[in-house]
């Protein structure tokens, strides 16, 4: 994707209402400290958008950044983060939660885990949750720049077995460093979501309406989650017990 401009349009707090979008939405989750700040800089071609910060648990708002005005990059507070209190990891997680329940136009969630380590108990919770809530979340492989070449496929592996993922369930290995990962994560977002105009590799794409043409020559790939309504599991899981959040 040729990205023209980028705008941080909407943050939403604990207490703020999820914005009623007309473009497409993907999301991004992961525990604190995971790097997805700096995965979100490097897929807008950006260096400091999306703030970046060693101390853990930085982000604790959702952040709608909108792009090339054809969809939005969402990127939701960190999880796990340690040093915060009962009260605020639950509010975070109300946040993400009710932000999946309630969002019209999200096509699909990533979900990043560091590569480097085995997966952790809050890694599984969120990959379970959302699985029983109908989603089929994207792993993406942060750090990958920290392991030789050599090691990632081991590493990719353990990452399914942990998670106990679907076997067509999609592994990226990504590094903000190297920018390895990058061209395929943007590939996997340009399928889900349906842009009004997409500035692909220097090609304009856009709407039969507007008299012009449209490549069809990308292969069909099959929606990240069960409804356009509610989402329903794809199969059955124990359901982690969490409080309904109302919506607003």
């Amino acid at each position: 994707m040729v990205i023209k401009n980028v705008n941080l349009e909407t943050v939403c707090g604990i207490t703020s209402t999820i914005p009623d979008n007309a473009l497409d939405e993907v999301a991004f989750a992961g525990k604190s400290n995971v790097g997805k700040s700096s995965l979100i800089n490097a897929l807008m071609n950006r260096k400091a958008l999306a703030r970046t910060s060693s101390q853990p648990g930085k982000t604790q708002t959702i952040n709608f950044y909108n792009i090339n005005d054809a969809m939005y990059l969402v990127d939701l507070p960190g999880y796990g983060y340690a040093n915060a209190n009962i009260e605020i990891k639950a509010k975070w997680g109300q946040m993400i939660e009710n932000y999946l329940h309630t969002s019209k136009r999200l096509k699909a969630v990533f979900l990043l885990i560091d590569i480097r380590h085995n997966p952790s108990e809050n890694d599984q919770l969120m990959y379970e949750w959302m699985v029983h809530q109908g989603f089929a979340p994207v792993i993406i492989a942060t750090k990958a720049d920290k392991l030789k070449r050599s090691q990632l496929l081991c590493h990719v592996q353990m990452i399914r077995e942990v998670l106990g993922v679907e076997p067509d369930t999609v592994v990226i290995p990504f590094s903000a460093e190297t920018k390895q990962g990058r061209e395929e994560i943007w590939e996997m977002i340009e399928a889900f979501v349906d842009m009004p105009e997409v500035v692909t590799r220097g090609e304009t794409k856009t709407d039969k309406s507007k008299n012009t043409e449209i490549s069809d020559d990308k292969p069909a790939r099959k929606p990240r989650w069960k409804s356009t309504d509610r989402p329903v599991a794809k199969k059955k899981k124990k359901a982690i017990s969490r409080k309904k959040t109302k919506r607003k």
